[in-house]
């Protein structure tokens, strides 16, 4: 295996060489497993089989569908899989190869280097899942600037291997390569297993003697722009948090814990203030405040003493944040000359106030007017990520996801470090316009220390002898100008003989940073201008072969005497959420993101339906329960924090003449925790709380919001009511109401669970059981009985199963028409997946403690 790594003026192109040989004398499986930055497109793949090249080719992604579908339904899928981590993508593909054969894999892809901290990085993940004879990674660097620093390191290198890592530089160049032996990659000295396994990256800088660089190659040019030593901006800055019952636990404590350390870096001069929003907003100060050491110790206790409450009022926890802001500036409390940022961190749906994502879009945009960035952290995925991006990128900010890790305060302090030194704003870089077009952005609300403006275009002019930019932008005490100019010849003389340099890395270059952007643009847009920015990043993608969201890769594969197809596309973080369609089936495929799961949670509703989301997956599992009306199943049951669930089934009012299984329904739920001496009682006509000795009841009519120590309970008339236990799980219960003089059916209910993983290792129940980590994998897809839903073989649990690709429906935003949630559907009572068989949870009554 070798990575070869050429990177041009911060422009990477990376090579993946994977040979392998079946020594054997009978076929078998040769897995080629790589994982790629998020930020890179894949631009080429190859796989060579006793001198054959089979090569990928890159295709709009509808017209790569249909090709696709045409093989799902001829039974003649590939194993291509899609995965997505924090900052990596995965690729594989398998393939059969005959006795004493060879396999070559071949995959290319490229990235824009960014600058964060004052350091380029580049990320190669490194995991070979073996000892490979050959193993090699070379990175060659060239920058016309001169490189100032360069380091290389690996999470896995321990002291004997540093000594097999070389780096150096001089000049314009840089060099890095790591090429253990066989025996240097054991973990012991007689194991077969491999150390190679995580992280390894190479981080440097370039010489600045000038604010900025332009470089011309071949009828296109790149201005980096990077001033150093500037004066930093006081800045204003307003957290706006969700305490909302969903981030009790990790969600809060760590929250609590990032605002504490973010506390310690803020400045003297700068200004700040929290917004807190629940089912309310609440407000630490009335104004911002100056970060006196008074006033930050002052703020500490505040940030100590956030717990978790209510519901999620998004939209007025925002425009609170944007008001004071915007008072602070008509009433000269804060300097004029500073930099103000709106961070808002929240971990779910806004269900409070105005609760349309379009609305709060609209009201937000009016309300900031371009004047100050805002930063969207998502905390998890619970959450409408492709709402908080829209917004984020209207109002010149970006969107972040926190993974809920134990590192997630790491993960907010590490976003805050990089917009917390303004240290100039409305930054805007001009060229002549009679020589230049095709300019990508050009014009920057911020620019923080230790980052980069990157702007690229075409030039015009075949005569130009020299290109001049001027870059405007306020600074801290004054208005600044910069001037940087570059000589046509004298850069051609300098780039002609260097060997590191691959092709037009300028105009490739241009082209990744035009196609990133129109697709931000995409996001925000809509209509006719949507097709427009479609139809252009669509036409560069296929230009410059670019994997990007809009096209895909076509890999066709020797199997068994025919050939098989197989897509390889560009995961997308917000629209791996998105509303699912018929493409949403394989995991086993790295085809069209992931599966559409909006949140991580199990549930059970309709007749009844199971689904139980498997987040390492981004996929979910589904099963039914046929059970007798009148029976009591348990649904949860842990005994070390005295949560338990149980439900009784209803049906319909008459059993249909056409139905071959009568349909059931929960109609009543009991829900008991016993630290809190707590039974709640939901049934279609009524609630009923009983906390210790006292007993209310409420009814479906009613709108309540009740807060007890420890407990919270919020019923949203004629629609759902939360519960939320302190550091417990969390429960929404959806009402289903239909017609009263229905012929058929009846009024039931739904129940869908938040924050398992509070729950202790021993849940367990119909849903319980799936609490905790689960994994699977899926095998052979093929045709089944409706051409829209594929069968395939399931491994779970020591099990293989046969599964059918299906949906079931979300109601929690929408009780009446619920969201399709595409699953792998266990037939049988999900026999082979739960354990023992259904009837194995069926108890006495509504609080029963005892399973069969």
């Amino acid at each position: 295996m070798k990575i070869d790594s050429k990177v041009t003026s911060r422009f990477a192109h990376n090579v993946i060489t994977s040979r392998a040989v079946n020594r054997a004398n009978v076929s078998k499986e040769v897995i080629f497993d790589v994982d790629l930055p998020k930020t890179a497109f894949i631009t080429n793949f190859s796989m060579t089989i006793d001198g054959v090249t089979y090569p990928g080719t890159i295709k709009e992604k509808e017209v790569a569908k249909k090709q696709y579908d045409k093989a799902v339904s001829r039974g003649q899928t590939a194993g291509l899989v899609r995965a997505s981590g924090r900052k990596t993508e995965k690729f594989t593909v398998s393939v059969n190869i005959a006795g004493a054969s060879k396999v070559t894999f071949e995959l290319t892809y490229e990235e824009l280097l960014k600058r964060n901290f004052g350091k380029y990085e580049m990320l190669i993940k490194v995991k070979p899942k073996q000892l490979v004879n050959h193993f090699e990674i070379q990175a060659n660097i060239f920058e016309p600037q001169g490189i100032s620093e360069l380091e290389a390191q690996g999470s896995f290198i321990t002291n004997d291997l540093s000594q097999v890592l070389k780096k150096s530089f001089s000049g314009k160049k840089g060099h890095v390569s790591f090429k253990p032996t066989i025996d240097q990659q054991r973990t012991c000295a007689n194991c077969s297993t491999s150390l190679l396994d995580g992280d390894f990256i190479i981080k440097y800088d370039v010489k600045r003697d000038s604010p900025g660089d332009l470089q011309i190659v071949n009828g296109y040019f790149v201005h980096f722009f990077a001033p150093t030593n500037l004066p930093k901006f006081p800045k204003n800055v307003v957290f706006v948090i969700d305490i909302s019952g969903s981030m009790s636990g990790i969600g809060i404590q760590q929250t609590r814990e990032a605002l504490l350390k973010i506390l310690e870096d803020i400045r003297e001069d700068d200004y700040f203030n929290f917004i807190l929003f629940g089912s309310d907003v609440h407000i630490w100060q009335d104004s911002l405040v100056k970060a006196t050491a008074e006033n930050l110790k002052k703020a500490k206790d505040f940030v100590r003493a956030i717990d978790t409450r209510g519901m999620t009022n998004l939209h007025g926890g925002l425009m609170k944040g944007i008001e004071m802001l915007t008072t602070a500036f008509e009433t000269n409390s804060v300097p004029k000359r500073s930099a103000s940022i709106i961070i808002l961190l929240t971990d779910g749906q806004p269900n409070v106030d105005v609760s349309d994502p379009q609305a709060i879009q609209a009201n937000v945009k009016k309300a900031i007017q371009g004047r100050y960035p805002l930063y969207n952290l998502a905390f998890g995925y619970g959450i409408d990520y492709n709402f908080l991006e829209k917004m984020a990128l209207e109002n010149k900010g970006v969107a972040r996801r926190i993974y809920p890790d134990s590192d997630s305060a790491i993960q907010m302090e590490g976003f805050y470090e990089e917009v917390a030194n303004p240290m100039l704003t409305e930054v805007e870089l001009n060229y002549p316009e009679n020589a230049i077009s095709d300019l990508t952005q050009n014009s920057f609300k911020h620019y923080y220390d230790g980052s980069e403006i990157v702007v690229a275009g075409r030039i015009t002019d075949n005569d130009l002898n020299s290109l001049t930019a001027d870059v405007k932008a306020q600074g801290a005490g004054n208005d600044v100008t910069f001037s940087e100019q570059a000589d046509v010849e004298e850069m051609a003389k300098a780039l002609q003989e260097q060997e590191y340099i691959f092709g037009d890395y300028i105009e490739r270059l241009w082209a990744y940073l035009t196609i990133q952007q129109l697709l931000e643009k995409r996001t925000v847009a809509q209509g006719e201008e949507k097709e427009n920015l479609t139809a252009e990043a669509l036409e560069l993608s296929l230009k410059y072969k670019f994997v990007t969201p809009l096209t895909s890769m076509v890999v066709t594969k020797p199997e068994d005497n025919e050939d098989k197809a197989a897509i390889a596309d560009k995961p997308v973080e917000a629209e791996a959420r998105a509303a699912p369609g018929p493409q949403s089936y394989p995991t086993h495929s790295y085809l069209y993101s992931s599966p559409s799961i909006p949140s991580l949670y199990t549930s059970v509703d309709g007749d009844p339906h199971f689904i139980i989301s498997v987040p390492q997956k981004e996929d979910a599992i589904c099963f039914n329960i046929n059970e007798e009306t009148g029976a009591v199943l348990n649904l949860i049951n842990d005994p070390v924090t005295g949560i338990r669930v149980n439900g009784q089934l209803i049906g319909d009012k008459r059993v249909s003449s056409d139905a071959k299984i009568q349909n059931t329904y929960f109609g009543k739920l009991g829900i008991e925790n016993k630290k809190l001496e707590l039974k709640l009682e939901v049934t279609p006509e009524k609630i009923t709380l009983q906390k210790g000795r006292k007993k209310t009841v409420f009814t479906w009519l009613d709108t309540v919001t009740l807060q007890q120590e420890g407990l919270t309970v919020i019923i949203n008339r004629k629609k759902n009511l939360v519960l939320s236990m302190g550091d417990g799980a969390s429960f929404v219960i959806v009402l289903h109401q239909v017609w009263k003089k229905h012929p058929l059916h009846q009024d039931f209910l739904g129940l869908y669970t938040l924050d398992s993983h509070k729950l202790s290792e021993r849940t367990h129940g119909l849903l319980g059981q799936f609490f905790h980590q689960i994994d699977f994998n899926i095998l052979e897809i093929h045709p089944g009985s409706d051409p829209k839903k594929p069968d395939a073989t399931i491994v779970i649990k020591n099990n293989k199963l046969t599964v059918t690709r299906g949906w079931q429906k979300d109601y929690r935003k929408d009780p009446k028409h619920g969201i399709d949630i595409p699953c792998w559907f266990v037939h049988n009572n999900g026999a082979g997946l739960i354990d023992g068989v259904h009837t194995d949870y069926i108890v006495s009554n509504i609080f029963d403690t005892t399973v069969n």
